[in-house]
């Protein structure tokens, strides 16, 4: 994939998003085109950053990224305990023609977690891609780091309906599994969570919670922006059950739970964690302090 390039005048700034705190993008648009639709592409539409869906889906890398950050941490590293990559992009974008992470992309993530860690600073990192092997391969990554995906589905026609362009389902959970193996923090974020209606398979939620049952924590959040799910005559129940069995299921297993606002029993934090890290002002569950 060829990726074009743009200059921006800051990076580093203070979401306002649920999770909160601190975070980067450093990437304009994403090449995964999801149609839930997604809340990213939408605000860049609505404050003028892209025309239309097609724009969205060819990224344009914040070519000064990483000397924006280096000013910003003189001027206000010390108050920054944890930065989040990414809630406007995918920091470990996929292509789907070469079957592997988006080059550029993935270059720029890395040196900018190397340069939060080095500067004290941990990550969390949310990505619909893969994590690359040469992650692993990193010396002085931050032990607080956490790495996680985005799955709301194992059935791959769902995949290719509302996140065309994403990585398959398998490679991203593969992917993670390997972080986890060799000691790292994971967690997984099922939301948007579809109704029945637009996926089957979504009535067992355990099948999916078990295909990621090496992670440390969980996210999980009911369907918005579409009025498939709404109009759906058992969304309140659906979601009701389903966040509850979420929350038993992690229960039982010792997992961290976020259960996003707007979804029945949602809380304000992460619950459930013996050893945390914060994300973005949440608080997360972490299996090891090493990798």
């Amino acid at each position: 994939m060829t990726t074009t390039t743009l200059t921006r005048k800051s990076l580093l700034y203070r979401s306002k998003a649920e999770h909160g705190g601190w975070t980067v993008n450093h990437v304009q648009g994403c090449s995964h085109g999801c149609r839930y639709p997604c809340y990213a592409m939408m605000l860049a539409k609505r404050v003028g950053r892209v025309a239309n869906y097609d724009e969205w889906v060819r990224p344009q890398v914040v070519s000064n990224s990483l000397e924006l950050l280096e000013g910003e941490l003189a001027r206000f590293g010390s108050q920054v305990e944890s930065v989040h990559l990414s809630f406007t992009t995918d920091p470990f974008m996929y292509d789907v023609a070469s079957a592997a992470t988006v080059a550029d992309v993935c270059s720029l993530t890395l040196g900018i977690i190397e340069r939060l860690n080095a500067a004290g600073i941990h990550v969390t990192t949310l990505t619909k891609g893969v994590y690359p092997d040469e992650l692993r391969g990193i010396e002085c990554l931050s032990p607080l780091n956490s790495y996680g995906i985005s799955l709301v589905s194992l059935s791959e026609l769902f995949r290719e309906e509302w996140e065309p362009f994403a990585a398959p389902v398998a490679a991203r959970i593969a992917a993670l599994r390997k972080l986890a193996d060799a000691g790292y923090r994971t967690w997984v974020s099922i939301e948007p969570y579809p109704t029945p209606d637009i996926d089957e398979t979504a009535e067992d939620v355990e099948l999916l919670l078990e295909a990621v049952s090496f992670v440390d924590a969980v996210v999980f959040g009911k369907w918005n922006y579409n009025a498939r799910a709404t109009a759906y005559d058992k969304e309140h129940g659906f979601y009701a059950d389903g966040a509850d069995r979420v929350s038993e299921w992690c229960t039982s297993r010792g997992k961290a739970l976020h259960v996003k606002r707007g979804t029945p029993f949602a809380n304000d934090g992460f619950v459930g964690a013996a050893g945390c890290v914060p994300v973005g002002g949440q608080q997360l569950a972490g299996a090891s302090t090493s990798k």
